[in-house]
């Protein structure tokens, strides 16, 4: 029974400030509005309530572009944000992807969210254009536009430095772009605290399109709480939990790089553009190696797990070079998908991504993409400005990621991502591993339906943070249903967005095993709205339908919930499953189900998904 049958009272008491800041950057001005109690616990927050703004300008804007002046930009944390619970910085940034062209989001750590809520805000939304390279500056009620002349160009390190210096104030939260963001590089990131991105779908470019270098965010209030004394029992259960676990200090030994020797020997560590799925250099790459040159631990805000390992290499070609990271997929996109098991150029690359602001998983997944191209002849030498590709090339490597952040020459191409690749060079078709046009994350899905279905059916496009239930149909092989498998992508796709809504990390629950319901136990706390987890599964489930509602709006159906041909198509060549790939008929099957599961029809189309707008 749901929230609404058992009577409960539906009245926010705490958590939320229920404003949003709204900027038009054509008209230079900026208005503060509050949302209905109705809206905040319909769309929870965060993604949610950045789904629902974004679905509400679509419906104004049916012809929509990503760059176009009336696509907007939500940055929306969530009602857990800043709150004395584990993990709780997480923010999410919403829009019209410019990388896929249909719904994105992305999800950013650190500290520049909380700041939003302590300036008094729950989300803020930007529209239109500035007409010239800009800063927008925010400083609890005081808002300002201001010229980012003296940041062009610089690099996202360098501009937040330069901002907080220039504004007097270190403990200002700042998110910045770099060259790629500026270039309008379709997989641009948004930076934070030298290291924390916004990563995936272009929400980099997005602010570029929009001439927003840098946000600078001060804030001095409260945020509301209804029941104190229910949130900080929680909250010190929650923390006695991940402190005691027998994992925790290996976790913070080596947080997601301990997951490279994990995927490495379960046969899908993408290799060699993911032609096969089991890397011979995996030791050289992996979490142990990471350990020779880390330096120091970070973490979000109010973390215990600090998985941000700090590395530095003091010598040989690469000295010098300073990084937080790097993390799993940037591990194995720059490492074993490019076939390099040189560390020490794995850490350039992590930094020099970070520094341009760029998505470390699309751009090493499509400099793979090139090398195999190359090698099958596809693409010529004269096509990649002279430059000679092959695989274990670490500098050649390097130097693409510079021509794709400042669209030199062959950059320009794979700046436009997998679409624009394509477009250029028909026949990589077959080589990109995609799904909607987001290049995959480093999971290999040709052993695993529920992968596959994962990534067809995410909302963004192929990425794990909707669903990464791979390691469970490892460890169950085929001792179970299909029904269950479908069952469990879904599950997956209701919980891990969920943590988006609120403003949180999931990692506590994936990787420690933090019991789930406790977060409800937390909402209703913060709230005084005594929700329980399926309440907040509920909603989720139906922001998913809203999303996909966005989608098909924009074009997308069955035909595109699919991952790349190849998953079906081609073996893996080495490892435990040589041999293997997906059967396309078992996919279908589960696809069909899915659809029927979810109560969308054979085309993948919801019924019944309201597309008025009701925030108050």
């Amino acid at each position: 029974m749901n929230a609404e049958a058992r009577g409960i009272e539906m009245e926010i008491a705490g958590g939320y400030t229920k404003k949003i800041l709204n900027i038009d950057l054509t008209r230079r001005k900026s208005v503060v509005t509050e949302t209905s109690d109705e809206f905040a616990l319909k769309y929870i927050g965060g993604r949610g309530w950045g789904a629902k703004i974004v679905l509400d300008n679509l419906i104004k804007h049916p012809d929509l572009k990503p760059f176009d002046p009336e696509n907007v930009v939500v940055i929306a944390p969530g009602p857990l944000s800043g709150l004395y619970l584990p993990a709780s910085g997480k923010t999410s940034f919403i829009s019209i992807s410019p990388a896929t062209g249909i719904y994105g989001d992305s999800s950013m750590g650190g500290l520049f969210g909380v700041e939003l809520r302590l300036a008094g805000y729950d989300a803020l939304t930007i529209r239109g254009r500035a007409n010239l390279p800009s800063i927008i500056r925010i400083d609890d009620g005081d808002i300002e536009i201001a010229s980012a002349s003296g940041y062009v160009g610089k690099t996202c390190s360098d501009t937040e430095r330069d901002v907080k210096e220039d504004l007097g104030d270190i403990e200002t939260r700042v998110a910045v772009i770099g060259p790629a963001g500026e270039n309008l590089v379709k997989f641009a990131c948004v930076n934070t605290e030298w290291s924390r991105n916004a990563g995936r779908t272009g929400m980099g470019a997005l602010f570029g399109s929009k001439n927003v270098k840098a946000i600078a965010v001060r804030g001095s209030q409260d945020i509301p709480v209804h029941d104190m004394d229910a949130l900080s029992d929680a909250s010190e259960r929650a923390f006695s939990y991940l402190k005691s676990h027998e994992l925790f200090e290996f976790w913070q030994q080596q947080g997601l790089m301990s997951v490279i020797d994990y995927m490495n020997n379960a046969g899908v560590m993408p290799t060699h553009n993911f032609n096969d799925a089991h890397f011979d250099g995996a030791d050289t790459i992996n979490g142990e190696t990471m350990l020779k040159y880390k330096i120091g631990d970070t973490s979000c805000f109010c973390c215990p797990m600090a998985c941000g390992n700090i590395c530095l290499v003091k010598d040989g070609k690469y000295a010098g070079t300073v990084t937080e990271g790097p993390e799993y997929e940037t591990a194995c996109m720059f490492g074993s998908n490019v076939g390099v098991s040189d560390f020490p150029a794995i850490l350039r690359a992590n930094m020099l991504c970070d520094d341009l602001g760029i998505d470390t998983i699309s751009t090493g997944n499509l400099i793979a993409v090139l090398i195999d191209g190359y090698e099958q002849g596809i693409v010529k030498r004269s096509d990649l400005d002279g430059m000679t590709l092959k695989w274990g090339d670490p500098d050649s490597v390097l130097a693409m990621v510079e021509k794709i952040a400042h669209r030199d020459g062959i950059g320009d191409i794979v700046a436009e991502g997998t679409h624009g690749l394509i477009k250029r060079f028909p026949d990589l078709k077959r080589l990109i591993s995609h799904a909607k046009g987001l290049e995959m994350t480093a999971y290999d899905a040709r052993i695993g339906v529920t992968m596959a279905l994962g990534y067809g059916t995410s909302d963004i496009g192929a990425h794990h943070t909707r669903a990464w239930p791979l390691a469970k149909e490892i460890e169950l092989g085929a001792d179970w249903t299909l029904e269950e498998r479908v069952d469990l992508v879904i599950y997956h796709q209701t919980v891990r967005p969920l943590f988006d809504c609120l403003g949180v990390c999931r990692l506590p629950w994936i990787e420690l095993g933090l019991d789930e319901h406790i977060y409800a136990e937390m909402f209703a706390a913060a709230t005084g709205v005594p929700f329980t987890l399926d309440d907040l599964f509920l909603r989720s489930n139906d922001i998913y339908d809203l999303t996909r509602t966005i989608n098909v709006m924009l074009g997308v159906g069955r035909k595109d919930d699919y991952p790349s041909d190849r998953v079906f198509d081609t073996t893996i060549k080495t490892g435990p499953h040589a041999g293997e790939s997906l059967s396309r008929e078992y996919y279908e099957e589960a696809l069909a189900m899915y659809y029927k599961k979810r109560g969308w029809d054979e085309n993948g189309i919801p019924a019944g998904v309201a597309v008025t707008d009701d925030r108050g």
